[in-house]
């Protein structure tokens, strides 16, 4: 029998009331190991008037109170990173290292939240006219809600709610059901850690709680990462009920080889980033750009070669470098783009639908694939595939290479490899992506600088974490203030000036 989860909601593990549940797998097995309920309305409401009845108290909490939670809380997931690290393994399919790499990337974004005293300073200036001075605050929204991914089950929310609770708002989590019991296992962290119940919620569901969060009249901000016409969707719904909103969609990224590059450095780069976690990253390369068909030429040997060595297999074997896709109907779904780019005219180098691995028939596992003679009309170039394949795009000058990725609708993530620096930094000025990378294939930032694409890879005006994130989970308010003599100066009824 599948274990049942629980919603948490005010402080507590809360049982589904609406009777629908979804089941969760272990995509290594193909078996469901878990059943997630599924959230309607009411039981929305219920976690958002928690978030609300908690969040006068909350906002009043000194920020450096905020902080030494976020301390504790920090170290509580180091005593339980192996705990964690086992739930995102087993519901997700990544390998143990990968999974343990997602956890510190989050935990990065907890401790720069830690440093919230001095994030939230404001300005001050002392005589900004005669006797009268002004400053600014930064104050929370209130409650806010952040709807996660799947491939990232316990980093992506970290990206979020660290940084919402040391600004003071409260928060409801919708993760995926997909991979769910990470977000419950840092629900009961946080209130271990002396978090004030119903500050931190979780609330399981699919679009019926999602479209209730964004009609939500008590909710003021929605954060979102996952495809991009979800994107677009949060974005347009939540900004019609009023929501500040932030909706990072998909993504297409490219990496640019020129001719100076150092080739078995390339090769490294793109079978970590392209493989790794089996290509579910939206910082995933997907396209390779190869200057010149010597580069070309001499890359697709060198991936061909690697690739014949890919070790495929579970989460908790050492040799393991890339584990299953996450669910069924996701594995057929990256089946049929490569059906496509072959029927298409791509090349196909290397063909890994009939992955298997012995004794894990049942598993949602592929291979790695490779395609070459890709070309930008084909789907396989213009979509995210979300999968284990690259595509080699062949280019004949690096002008080429520019605007090839410039006119592509995604500008998430770009990369570029060579030893010229003047080409990299012509790259860095006129490239139309939000991230880029030189010579680092997955460039993206530290905790303490913002996450963010460009054009169709993110709805709204805020990156996520980092001092955007602050910006975005808090609202300006500026103060002039004047301490009058006794002397009644009478009355103005003119624009007042500063003199």
């Amino acid at each position: 029998m599948p274990t049942p989860l629980h919603h948490w909601i005010n402080g507590h593990a809360t049982a589904g009331q609406s009777g629908r549940f979804s089941p969760v797998f272990n995509p290594a097995y193909g078996e469901i190991i878990r059943q997630v309920p599924l959230a309607d309305a009411t039981e929305v409401d219920q976690a958002v008037a928690a978030a609300n009845t908690a969040f006068p108290a909350w906002a009043a909490t000194p920020p450096l109170r905020r902080a030494r939670i976020m301390f504790q809380f920090k170290a509580l997931i180091e005593q339980h990173a192996d705990e964690l690290v086992e739930a995102i393994a087993i519901e997700h399919g990544k390998v143990k290292a990968d999974a343990h790499g997602e956890l510190i990337r989050g935990l990065e974004v907890v401790e720069f939240a830690c440093g919230a005293p001095h994030l939230l300073k404001g300005e001050y200036s002392e005589q900004v006219g005669t006797g009268v001075d002004s400053y600014t605050l930064r104050q929370p929204l209130g409650v806010v809600t952040g709807i996660t991914p799947f491939n990232f089950p316990a980093m992506v929310p970290m990206w979020m709610f660290p940084i919402a609770l040391v600004c003071g708002n409260t928060f409801v989590l919708k993760p995926s059901e997909r991979d769910p019991s990470a977000s419950l296992l840092l629900a009961r962290l946080l209130k271990e850690a002396g978090l004030p119940d119903g500050v931190f919620n979780v609330v399981h569901g699919d679009k019926l709680a999602v479209d209730a969060l964004l009609a939500h009249p008590d909710v003021a901000a929605v954060s979102f990462v996952g495809s991009t016409p979800i994107a677009r969707y949060i974005y347009a719904t939540g900004t019609a009920h009023g929501k500040r909103v932030q909706a990072l969609g998909g993504a297409k990224n490219h990496m640019v080889i020129l001719p100076d590059a150092d080739l078995e450095q390339v090769t490294d780069a793109l079978m970590g980033a392209t493989y790794g976690s089996a290509g579910e990253r939206c910082m995933a390369i997907s396209v390779a750009v190869a200057v010149g068909d010597q580069v070309a030429d001499a890359l697709i040997e060198r991936l061909h070669t690697r690739l014949q060595s890919l070790q495929i297999g579970l989460w908790d074997n050492p040799a393991s470098e890339m584990g299953p896709l996450i669910t069924r109907e996701h594995r057929d779904k990256v089946r049929d783009y490569i059906d496509d780019g072959i029927r298409e005219g791509a090349k196909l180098v290397v063909d890994g639908r009939s992955c298997r691995v012995s004794g894990h028939e049942g598993g949602f596992f592929l291979g790695a694939s490779l395609f070459d003679q890709v070309t930008p009309a084909m789907r396989i170039y213009q979509e995210e595939i979300f999968g284990p394949v690259l595509c080699v795009v062949r280019v004949a000058s690096y002008e080429d290479a520019v605007q090839l990725i410039n006119q592509h609708a995604y500008g998430n993530g770009t990369a570029l490899f060579t030893r010229d620096g003047e080409a990299a930094r012509d790259f860095v000025s006129r490239i139309q992506v939000g991230m880029v990378g030189i010579n680092v294939p997955i460039p993206v930032p530290m905790a303490f600088m913002s996450f963010g694409g460009w054009k169709q890879s993110l709805f709204g005006d805020h990156h996520v974490y980092g001092p955007e994130g602050i910006r975005f989970y808090t609202r300006l308010k500026t103060v002039t203030q004047r301490w009058p003599k006794s002397i009644r100066a009478g009355a103005e009824f003119v624009m007042p000036t500063m003199r």
